[in-house]
């Protein structure tokens, strides 16, 4: 494996660097995505529970903002509890558009290794066909050493791709999940707002 990276010329190890730091990503996202780490079944009630019982307080917040992205989403409402139902949702909207910046960290980072790892593997490939060519003499070149020359250059290309294909599914896998977490962190927000204007009524 070592022969074929030091055959393939120096720009092989560009696409080694980017993926280790793509698969680094993924692994610290996969563990960083957890549904019971960003949504926890339970908190809801929790919360609900909480405020049922009158005993909200600064601490009692706090904790629950630091506690996961919804108790963030939710501790806004909480922070809220006697405004209207128009400015609590707004602010749980804020708070939602916060946390959803925090949950697409490092998605930017995947997605560009996705899309310049095949052009890195490509200008690999070049520079070593520009090599290869370059390297011949003018009587002539032999025919197997030539296509064995030309298939050490295609391997930057190959690498290149094999990084971006899984990059790309684990990138939109991450987005979709991101979004999805949003949107029912938002759907359960505003069931806690409903669970306190209900209340006051």
């Amino acid at each position: 494996m070592l022969a074929i990276f030091q055959a393939a010329g120096w720009p092989i190890w560009l696409l080694l660097i980017a993926s280790i730091v793509a698969t680094a990503l993924v692994i610290e996202r996969l563990l960083a995505l957890r549904r019971a780490r960003i949504i926890p079944a339970s908190l809801l009630d929790e919360v609900t529970r909480v405020y049922r019982s009158g005993t909200i307080t600064p601490d009692i917040i706090a904790k629950l903002a630091s506690s996961s992205p919804l108790g963030t989403v939710l501790s806004a409402a909480l922070r809220n509890i006697d405004a209207p139902r128009d400015v609590m949702k707004e602010t749980i909207e804020e708070a939602g558009s916060g946390v959803a910046h925090t949950l697409e960290r490092f998605l930017t980072t995947l997605g560009t290794i996705a899309t310049l790892a095949p052009l890195m593997g490509l200008f690999g490939t070049v520079v070593g066909m520009i090599e290869i060519f370059g390297s011949q003499n003018p009587s002539g070149a032999n025919p197997a050493q030539l296509a064995h020359g030309i298939s050490v250059a295609l391997y930057n290309t190959g690498f290149g791709l094999a990084i971006a294909m899984p990059t790309l599914v684990f990138y939109r896998h991450f987005r979709a999940l991101v979004d999805g977490y949003v949107i029912e962190m938002e759907q359960q927000a505003v069931r806690f707002v409903d669970v306190v204007h209900n209340s006051r009524k």
